[in-house]
């Protein structure tokens, strides 16, 4: 067992994966991945993702080349727009309140294009077209929205089952069940880590070290802490594993910590999914992100989001957290007939949720009772005034039709009626039986909360001297400052790359062994 390392990366994720092959491609001979977790929980959060990749791109014509899933006479019947660095900037920016760090984000944008072309050709990441995902059909076409188009063969399986490929393949060593236990500094230098095998420490030595262990999304007592009591209820949706030790490590050299230690991505989750721990098989499919095709209540009734206030993508990474906070911390998805095959079988499928079905809306509210609903006739009075109003918008504007994929302006506010709490956009009567409901709770993605990281090295800021400290590096979940509040959906795993990629190449640097 050798000791020595070029480079050692903490996370078998897809951005310690990244930062790993990014460094043999620089020129390190000798890399290892350090993962706490067991072999059967491989790749880190990555693993339960469904492979989105937000990305810079000049539209259709530029993702043809990476993605493997579209024939020529597909593709003159696909409408993809062009999304730019200022459209991705923008979306980071006004979804994070303008807080995301400037640099960093520009840094991640500017640089997320190359990085998704080198995950295809060098990695051999098998990018696709998400049509399952992010395009509906219109008058024939099938129209992407929300500014995302890419995702992975079988999700983030088939990301994670191409890295491990990739891995082996430039002789990148991986160790299970070896949790790293600290960092090694010498003279304000990271030299190496120790980690634990079989319950004894080992220490090793390296000219650098990435950090890519991820949040603390999977540890109740860190969420309570740093997010609120009501957190220790939040579902975690992916590995057991992330529980904040890179953060302690990276304190204990003096790294300094930045971003929303308050925020988290968080979703509308299977509520009868396990609580603890994401579900390897089922995986990203206990997401439930129908509701803008539909209304949400709480368990006494009431809607408490604005289920058209934007596009999906932009929604549903800070939906979870309003259902966390309704009583119980749950909630109730409900459609009528006509929306029901506009809802992705992966997520709806009879096979993945408990579907509450009924004839008419008096029966759906006695079925709801059974499964929690506390308020009966709120629920219809609910259900009967959001009609009334999607109504009186469709008499005063009887010319708007429901598109998918724009805000079509469908909503419940007009000069008539108008709801407290609207729906702006895709608003339909709920009139149409037979009605479907599901259970839906929160569940925690990963945290927004974490290090301080140079923009273009990756290298972790010095709380002391604001400067990097040598040989030490972080991407993924661990980067603080990007996310605030929210995040346009598709961005963490495009950043994972990014910054994996500039950590990688400064490992090689570092160890002297960088080619041009």
């Amino acid at each position: 067992m050798s000791t020595h390392y070029d480079c050692i990366v903490v996370g078998s994720g897809h951005a310690g994966c990244s930062a790993a092959l990014a460094a043999v491609e620089a020129g390190c001979t000798s890399v290892l991945i350090v993962e706490k977790a067991p072999r059967d929980w491989v790749g880190g959060n990555g693993y339960f993702t469904a492979g989105a990749h937000r990305t810079v791109h000049g539209g259709l014509q530029d993702l043809l080349p990476i993605v493997r899933n579209v024939t020529p006479e597909q593709a003159s019947k696909i409408d993809v727009d062009p999304y730019t660095v200022e459209d991705f900037i923008g979306d980071i920016k006004r979804l994070g309140q303008d807080k995301p760090d400037t640099k960093l984000v520009k840094s991640m944008v500017e640089s997320s294009r190359e990085a998704v072309e080198w995950l295809a050709q060098k990695i051999d990441i098998p990018f696709i077209l998400s049509f399952h995902r992010q395009a509906y059909e219109v008058h024939g076409r099938q129209k992407f929205w929300g500014g995302m188009a890419l995702s992975t063969e079988d999700g983030g399986k088939g990301l994670i089952k191409a890295h491990m490929k990739a891995l082996e393949k430039s002789g990148v060593e991986i160790w299970f069940e070896s949790p790293a236990v600290r960092l090694r500094v010498e003279k304000g230098t990271i030299t190496g880590l120790v980690v634990q095998i079989d319950g004894k420490e080992l220490n090793l030595s390296a000219s650098s070290v990435v950090l890519a262990a991820g949040g603390y999304e999977s540890s109740s007592e860190l969420r309570a802490k740093h997010l609120g009591s009501e957190w220790e209820k939040a579902h975690v949706r992916g590995t057991p594993y992330n529980t904040g030790d890179g953060f302690a490590m990276a304190q204990a050299v003096g790294a300094k910590l930045i971003g929303d230690w308050a925020g988290c991505h968080s979703t509308c989750w299977d509520a009868n999914a396990l609580a603890d721990a994401g579900d390897r098989e089922l995986s990203n499919q206990f997401t439930k992100s129908g509701y803008p095709l539909g209304i949400m209540v709480n368990i006494y009734g009431q809607r408490f989001v604005d289920e058209g206030q934007d596009f999906r993508n932009f929604t549903y990474a800070k939906f979870g957290r309003q259902i966390l906070l309704q009583p119980e911390g749950c909630a109730f998805q409900v459609w009528g007939a006509d929306m029901v095959p506009f809802l992705r079988k992966e997520e709806y499928g009879d096979e993945i949720v408990e579907k509450i079905c009924a004839r008419n809306m008096e029966e759906l509210a006695d079925k709801l009772l059974e499964k929690g609903l506390k308020d009966k006739e709120c629920f219809l009075k609910t259900v009967h005034d959001f009609n009334a109003a999607v109504q009186s918008h469709r008499a005063e504007h009887p010319t708007l039709r429901w598109d998918p994929t724009v805000k079509d302006g469908l909503s419940t506010q007009s000069t008539t009626e108008a709801l407290q709490l609207p729906k702006s956009n895709w608003a339909l009567p709920i009139n149409q039986g037979p009605f479907l409901a599901v259970k839906v709770a929160c569940g925690i993605t990963f945290t927004f909360g974490g290090l301080a990281i140079d923009p273009d090295t990756a290298g972790v800021l010095s709380k002391e001297t604001d400067a990097p400290i040598k040989g030490l590096f972080c991407t993924g979940e661990m980067v603080g400052g990007l996310f605030y509040d929210n995040y346009p959906g598709g961005s963490g795993l495009t950043a994972g790359a990014v910054f994996g990629r500039k950590a990688g190449g400064q490992a090689a640097k570092l160890a002297g062994k960088s080619v041009k």
